[in-house]
């Protein structure tokens, strides 16, 4: 059975890429992402960080009986991305999993660093909402993932 102390650190700070490109839409009046979008964008590429696991959301709530709400999200903007720029999203743990995920997230524009984020979720029972550890599964899968 895996567990937090016989997974590398090596496998939860590798960053995983995702690409999207940015819609018309959420540029404001001077042509630039509204900075709201940064945290969805974000969002998406924690959720396909968990979905590289072999995870999804809907299965950790439905089957394991987890939420991981947001606890904070704290956004550095370096240069604005424009719209139909192609954003490259890295997304790693910055420390190992505890009742907490620590997600470290770079946005880029090519190799150039538009923005830096850190978004913290705490692990909590769908049914009380009171913080627990991940369960075994959660690590099993980090580790079958980075096998």
């Amino acid at each position: 059975m895996a567990c937090p102390e016989t997974i590398d650190p090596a496998l939860w700070q590798t960053p995983r890429e995702i690409r999207l490109r940015v819609r018309y839409a959420e540029t404001d009046q001077m042509g630039v992402v509204y900075y709201s979008h940064y945290a969805v964008y974000c969002e998406v590429a924690r959720t396909e960080w968990i979905r590289s696991l072999g995870l999804t959301y809907a299965f950790m709530e439905k089957e394991m009986g987890i939420l991981l709400p947001v606890r904070s999200f704290q956004i550095t903007y370096h240069r604005p991305a424009r719209y139909d720029d192609e954003l490259h999203i890295l997304t790693w743990l910055g420390a190992a999993p505890s009742t907490r995920l620590h997600f470290q997230h770079h946005i880029l524009r090519e190799k150039e660093l538009l923005a830096e984020a850190e978004v913290i979720l705490i692990f909590v029972h769908k049914d009380t909402w009171r913080p627990c550890r991940p369960p075994a599964p959660f690590y099993e899968a980090l580790a079958r993932a980075n096998a």
